[in-house]
């Protein structure tokens, strides 16, 4: 019996033996295959792996940036990817201890790889919580194009996240790495990177994000469209709460802070950036047409043009936020009450064929056939689906479901393309630019009320008939050639130019628009008031082509015809031409041209564009300023003068539509106002020594315009724009916007002291003036 159990022990502890060996060989075979298998994906035989230059330049797409004169994020130019990057040292205490906390609380002690967090991964199958470091999830992020559904190939491409993490904590400081997880990351709704995201979820930029708002974003990297803020706001919260809760198991806040905060809202301040909403939006139109013609004629040293949208441009404006926003919110006060009482003048009942006037029901089809002709709708059919003219019109009649502006929001309907295009001809739409005249740079640019559905920029693309407001360069012209003094008289009487004397085919009678003749005026109070006995009178005396000249001196781009007819204002200009001329009266006789962008760089901070002022001198200084002193009584006497009292607070039309009135301006001010023959166009140009501003309104057609002067008037329809945006610019004591008096020069010789100047021709005509003198408005 012992020698039968002796045996036993003895193939016991060899059979022991044998399975301790299979347990080696079986153990060193896992180790020996995971080093193989870990050679192999460094070699880059199980995928490729990025070199070093790689991982020191990882290629990502960069949004350009749009950067205004006070340094704020205006927009950026991207198209999938809306990032821009910033550094860690941008990056706040709070929303780094919330990443550690939630994703990686041994970031600090491990090279890449966390072995702990790994193993417990390994022997918990998953259940308790993933292993990846945040330099493993830079790592996918960066280098992982499609994570594989199939668990072979998944663990592959976890083999190479590994090395590849590895390798970035060699080659980045554990900062760096944090900056570049918080950059690459996709929030959802076009918030790339970190930046992005603290704009468009809390309008703010990440240095100021609190607490609360850190954890949100943090619990995001999760998964961002499961956990997206808009769509599921409670399962964000819920999940803002862990991060809370990791926070506190780590001491990063306290217990009474977690149970605080989790109590609390998202309280979102959704900002959507996109290239249709926005700040700014029509300039940052321009502006994209703008860097296109730059990137054709600047390529890259190797001979590579720039990337509009992946490059990581930095395009530093002369807009400054503030004063956009001013300018954006004064269209915003007033265009909405202006069109009220446009749709009132223009329901069926009042105008059967609203919203034109004047035009029989042949004529509006003729219109609104041009007006097909010329949409992207039947571009689109025409050249693109190659459908026949025939097919293309009956589309028009065809109801579809669209979505369409108002003031009170948008409208989700059923119509026909033929009436939303005829209930789109009856907004009045707007056109602001604001200009410092002693640089040159455009401070402020509107060009319509809504650039989502209305593309058509009214600073610088439309171009419309200025009315009165070209009258300036008939004076200036008249002061420069002849010497003219602002109390110089002409009688208020009608002028017949004969035929052909300056290239008018037939005589030209023009007429006064209140219809009021006799006595004398002052120029100054022809000016003020626009006459046009006056000004017709000037156009006589000096002839239109040095009035041409002089305009095209100020900047002006079209071709204009000298004949008479222009000192009334026929030429079509645009707010951008009308706001430069003006500014060289300002700027003491220089023309400047207009700067928008003054320094491009790119994503290293390299300049590759720095402006170069053009300017020159057009008109004496002595001129410029008698100029001005004939504009500054618009606003003292004349068509402008509401900008100045306050008595007229219970008139209709001033609670109506003079938005913002009283506006009692106290400072030199100097202006003019414009309206076109049949009210279709109203503007308003208004100047103090260092800021220049131009505004526009009317119809896409005109056609469509107000019945009569009292609301279709430059005073009525562009002035109260320039007033609101004033006020708010004069408000804001941080822009520094002028209340001084012009700089009169000083070798000024002619007179512009009307008073004394009067007083003087008494004591030389001895007193024999008499009834004349009592006959002249001054």
């Amino acid at each position: 019996m012992a020698k039968k159990s002796t045996k036993s022990k003895k193939t016991e502890s060899l059979d022991f033996s044998k399975h301790i060996r299979w347990f080696w060989i079986t153990f060193s075979s896992g180790i020996l295959g995971l080093l193989l298998l870990f050679l192999l994906a460094s070699w880059g035989l199980l995928g490729e792996m990025p070199d070093h230059t790689v991982l020191e330049n990882p290629r990502t797409n960069l949004a350009s940036e749009v950067i205004s004169s006070d340094g704020k994020l205006i927009s950026k130019f991207y198209f999938n990817d809306n990032r821009t990057p910033i550094a860690y040292e941008d990056l706040p205490e709070n929303l780094v201890n919330a990443l550690i906390a939630t994703e990686d609380i041994r970031y600090h002690d491990h090279a890449g790889v966390d072995a702990r967090g790994t193993l417990r991964a390994l022997f918990k199958m998953g259940r308790g919580g993933g292993a990846s470091t945040i330099s493993q999830q830079l790592a996918k992020q960066l280098f992982t194009v499609q994570v594989s559904r199939s668990k072979v190939a998944r663990a592959l491409q976890k083999v190479r996240e590994w090395i590849i993490a590895i390798r970035l904590e060699r080659q980045y400081t554990k900062e760096e790495i944090i900056a570049m997880y918080f950059n690459i990351y996709d929030f959802g709704n076009n918030a790339d990177g970190i930046r992005s995201a603290s704009n468009i979820y809390f309008n703010k930029e990440p240095k100021d994000l609190d607490v609360k708002e850190s954890a949100m974003l943090v619990g995001m990297f999760k998964n961002s469209s499961l956990f997206n803020p808009r769509r599921r706001p409670e399962m964000t919260k819920d999940r803002r709460n862990v991060v809370f809760s990791q926070m506190e198991k780590y001491e990063y806040i306290t217990e009474e802070v977690k149970d605080s905060l989790q109590n609390t809202e998202l309280d979102l301040r959704y900002t959507p950036q996109s290239h249709r909403e926005g700040l700014a939006t029509y300039f940052r139109a321009y502006l994209d047409g703008f860097m296109k013609e730059w990137i054709k004629e600047n390529p890259k040293p190797d001979g590579e043009k720039y990337n509009l949208y992946n490059d990581g441009l930095k395009i530093y404006t002369t807009i400054d936020s503030r004063m956009q926003q001013y300018a954006e919110d004064a269209v915003q006060q007033h265009m909405p009450r202006l069109q009220a009482e446009f749709d009132h003048q223009n329901t069926p009942k009042r105008n059967p064929t609203a919203p034109f006037l004047e035009l029989d029901r042949n004529e509006i089809e003729s219109l609104m056939r041009r007006s097909m002709r010329q949409s992207e709708r039947w571009r689109k059919m025409k050249y693109d689906l190659k459908k026949s003219d025939e097919e293309i019109v009956k589309s028009f009649d065809k109801a579809i479901p669209m979505t369409i502006f108002s003031w009170k929001g948008e409208i989700d309907t059923i119509m026909t393309p033929r009436d939303s295009m005829r209930y789109y001809k009856s907004f009045l739409h707007p056109g602001l630019m604001s200009m410092d005249p002693i640089t040159g740079h455009v401070k402020a640019w509107v060009g319509g009320m809504n650039y989502k559905h209305f593309q058509y920029d009214h600073v610088k693309q439309g171009k419309r008939q200025v009315g009165s407001t070209f009258k300036p360069f008939v004076y200036a012209a008249a002061i420069s050639e002849l010497q003219y003094s602002p109390c110089d008289t002409m009688p208020n009487t009608q002028i017949t130019i004969e035929a052909n004397k300056y290239g008018n085919p037939e005589p030209w009678t023009p007429k006064n628009s209140d219809g009021k003749y006799g006595g004398f005026k002052t120029l100054k109070n022809a000016l003020a008031n626009s006459t046009n006995t006056i000004t017709a009178r000037l156009m006589n005396e000096i002839g239109p082509q040095p009035v041409v000249d002089l305009a095209k001196d100020l900047g002006v781009e079209q071709d204009i015809l000298p004949t008479p007819a222009i000192a009334l204002g026929t030429p079509d200009l645009s707010v951008y031409e009308m706001v430069a001329a003006y500014s060289t009266f300002a700027n003491k006789g220089v023309y400047n041209k207009p700067v928008m962008v003054t320094r491009i760089e790119d994503k290293n901070g390299t300049v590759l564009f720095q402006v170069t002022p053009e300017s020159k001198d057009v008109l004496s200084e002595e001129v410029a300023y008698v100029t001005v002193n004939l504009m500054q009584g618009v606003t003292e006497g004349g068509s402008g003068t509401r900008l100045r009292h306050s008595w007229a607070t219970k008139t209709p039309v001033y609670k109506e539509i003079i938005t913002g009135y009283p506006y009692e301006f106290k400072n030199p001010i100097a202006g003019k106002t414009g309206t076109t023959q049949n009210q279709s166009d109203g503007w308003f140009m208004g100047m103090v020594p260092n800021l220049v501003t131009g505004v526009w309104v009317g119809a896409e057609d005109r056609a469509a315009h107000f019945s009569n002067l009292t609301y279709g008037q430059g005073a009525s329809m562009a002035l109260p724009i320039w007033g609101l945006y004033m006020k708010a610019c004069y408000e804001d004591e941080s822009l520094n916007i002028s209340k001084d008096k012009f700089e009169e020069p000083l070798d000024l010789s002619i007179e512009v002291d009307c008073a004394e100047f009067i007083s003087n021709r008494k004591k030389k005509d001895n007193d024999d003036l008499g009834d004349e003198i009592n006959d002249i408005d001054f």
